[in-house]
């Protein structure tokens, strides 16, 4: 992508967001290598794009469901990482109140209604926002991330024939990264074409490549744009790859399975490297491309000072919020 009719301004809204996420990432992997982090980490390096191209044509008042791999879109829909830090440590001063951990994360001040580590399972909960928003006519749009893994779920599939049915105003965007949990699209599927699955169902679908931000919002701004004029859904098949294991900080081994030599073809296409030789062939110079690495590192710095200063839940609110059946 060597040319981008956007403002600068934007694009560099956009590559601080990726640069923002990629540290809180990196951060959160040396901790749990540390053993400072106890809560199972699903990590976004490498995803990056597709969160920040998605999340950068929704309005602060737009929905947003996650899965188990969401600390991106947390901090993409403009969630305090501040808090997301805290609850990751499972501190009181997290943004689920040290409830939820890596998983479970929540800001319903930017949108963020929840994340689910259940495979699928936000999909439907995005589709029944996205009706209630057409009910209400408040021109709000809702938008499911999910992997790759979630398409073979039948929530997925019941949840776009409904969606396409009532016209509904919602995006259904795949990480697709290849691997569901530990095995490869190959060895799940006769077809490599997650992207045809809408149509089926009549809903707008389109593939686009996950490490392109300038391609993944061209996609959204159209999906979106038809999700508010009541056009209804669209399924974006977004082609990225996580550079770490399915859970953990690991490179090149998950749990026995060997990732190496696909990782490598796809560090050479870094979507943040690509977004810079951009940003320079705009005309910003390397030092203030480089200045964002600094902000975003002294960010995560007082971010990871602020959870690991932060009180513990009180253990004798254990039972508050858990409902009982009787």
């Amino acid at each position: 992508m060597p040319h981008s009719d956007l403002p600068i301004s934007l694009l560099r809204r956009m590559y601080r967001t990726m640069v923002l996420i990629r540290r809180f990432e990196e951060a959160v992997a040396d901790r749990v290598t540390a053993g400072e982090i106890k809560t199972p980490c699903h990590l976004y390096i490498g995803q990056e794009a597709v969160a920040t191209g998605v999340c950068s044509v929704l309005d602060r008042e737009d929905y947003v469901w996650g899965g188990h791999r969401s600390h991106g879109h947390y901090i993409a829909k403009g969630g305090d990482i501040r808090a997301l830090m805290a609850e990751i440590f499972c501190r009181a001063t997290g943004c689920s109140e040290g409830r939820g951990g890596s998983m479970h994360i929540c800001a319903p001040e930017v949108g963020i209604l929840g994340t689910v580590p259940l495979v699928a399972a936000t999909i439907p909960l995005a589709a029944g926002a996205a009706l209630a928003s057409k009910l209400r006519n408040d021109r709000r749009v809702s938008v499911s991330f999910f992997g790759d893994g979630a398409t073979e779920e039948g929530h997925f599939h019941e949840t776009l024939n409904i969606a396409g049915l009532y016209r509904l105003p919602v995006l259904f965007v795949c990480e697709n990264n290849f691997y569901s949990s530990h095995l490869h699209l190959s060895e799940r599927r006769v077809c490599d074409n997650i992207d045809s699955a809408g149509q089926l169902h009549g809903v707008a679908s389109v593939r686009v490549d996950g490490n392109d931000v300038l391609a993944v919002r061209d996609a959204a701004t159209r999906a979106v744009d038809r999700a508010r004029n009541g056009m209804g859904p669209t399924l974006i098949e977004c082609r990225t790859f996580r550079w770490r294991g399915h859970v953990g900080p690991s490179w090149d081994m998950d749990v026995g399975i060997k990732r190496k030599d696909d990782l490598k073809q796809w560090i050479e296409r870094d979507p943040i490297r690509l977004l810079r030789e951009v940003l320079l062939a705009q005309g910003e110079s390397p030092e203030e491309v480089d200045a964002v690495e600094t902000e975003c590192g002294d960010l995560i710095e007082d971010a990871v000072g602020f959870a690991k200063n932060s009180p513990e839940p009180d253990p004798r609110q254990l039972l508050q919020h858990v409902f009982k059946y009787s």
